[in-house]
């Protein structure tokens, strides 16, 4: 039964306090950027039966938990992640504070702007997001958002999320749901903006993480930024790190990459219970972008969406949101 369907049957039977309406129940739609369809219809389900007490798949508000990637899930990853940008516009400023990184060859590399490859794109976000407080860094991440615009739409990037996903959040989390993201990201450079961005908390935020090292400096202790990997967050570290950090499997996983979202898909919608996984594929290159290679669509080496992730999700029973026919509208700017 769908959440509109349910709150119809309760409206009819009088069950609905306030005296709400079937009429009025009718007309609210906690999805309205989604088509009608399959999808829309798979989630909604979702939260009305794990949320009804007395359905037999009723699930305790303390174990209602949902997990986000970040980057092609609830906001535009391409042409490049938003992490990769900031990392480049902020390299003069760490060059300039330690002039002694342009001995580093990928340092030296990005400064004369060649093409780096992903390993050298991690060992330079790792140098640049090095050496300062954990309050300087959430600093500078804030003050380049201030400026940062996407470059296809020259938008603020708090304008690049995702309206459906926007939606999904807030259904969730009216019916109990504590929503995460886990991302391959860092989480030091999500966690300044997630609750503004999202309505998602700090604490709840898992991703790839740095160490940090305890340090005097000016007679105040202080939690220094090294350039060392506390948590690998990708690929299969984003299920492993998340149920070893919060103690629970998510009921709900939402994700677009076979590189970085596959193996939590997996997981997570073969667990015990009634469980759901979600995966986005960008099919709309008029209204976004498109890419795969799954469905016959360019292959992309960001936010790659492989065939047999596709099949994959197909056979076990993943909701795949197709953005060109399952949503509306993507942006909240959109007429």
């Amino acid at each position: 039964m769908s959440l509109t369907k349910h709150l119809l049957s309760l409206a009819a039977s009088g069950l609905l306090a306030f005296g709400l309406t079937a009429a009025a129940a009718a007309q609210t739609d906690p999805l309205p950027s989604w088509n009608e369809g399959a999808a829309k219809t798979a989630i909604l389900d979702f939260v009305a039966r794990t949320t009804t007490a007395g359905d037999p798949d009723f699930v305790p508000e303390e174990e209602r938990i949902a997990a986000f990637d970040q980057d092609g899930t609830l906001w535009v990853e391409q042409p490049q992640y938003s992490q990769i940008q900031f990392v480049l516009d902020t390299l003069a400023d760490a060059v300039k504070a330690n002039p002694a990184l342009v001995k580093n060859p990928v340092v030296a590399a990005a400064l004369a702007k060649r093409a780096l490859t992903e390993p050298e794109l991690i060992e330079l976000a790792m140098i640049v997001q090095s050496g300062m407080t954990i309050g300087a860094f959430d600093q500078q991440v804030r003050d380049w958002l201030k400026t940062a615009r996407h470059p296809r739409w020259n938008r603020p990037l708090i304008d690049m999320t995702y309206l459906p996903m926007q939606e999904v959040l807030k259904l969730l989390r009216a019916n109990g749901y504590r929503t995460f993201i886990a991302t391959g990201g860092s989480k030091g450079f999500v966690s300044p903006y997630s609750q503004e961005f999202y309505g998602i908390p700090p604490e709840q935020i898992a991703g790839t993480a740095q160490q940090l090292e305890f340090q005097i400096i000016d007679g105040r202790p202080e939690l220094i930024r090294t350039p060392h990997v506390a948590t690998n967050n990708v690929g299969a570290g984003k299920i492993e790190n998340f149920v070893m950090i919060y103690g629970r499997t998510p009921r709900a996983q939402f994700g677009n990459s076979s590189a970085d979202d596959q193996q939590a898909l997996q997981y997570v919608k073969n667990s015990p219970g009634l469980r759901l996984s979600v995966a986005i594929l960008h099919d709309d290159a008029k209204r976004e972008y498109a890419y795969g290679p799954a469905q016959g669509l360019p292959d992309s080496p960001i936010g790659t969406f492989s065939q047999e992730m596709y099949d994959l999700g197909k056979k076990e029973g993943w909701v795949i949101v197709s953005m060109k026919n399952g949503w509306n509208r993507i942006f909240s700017f959109e007429k």
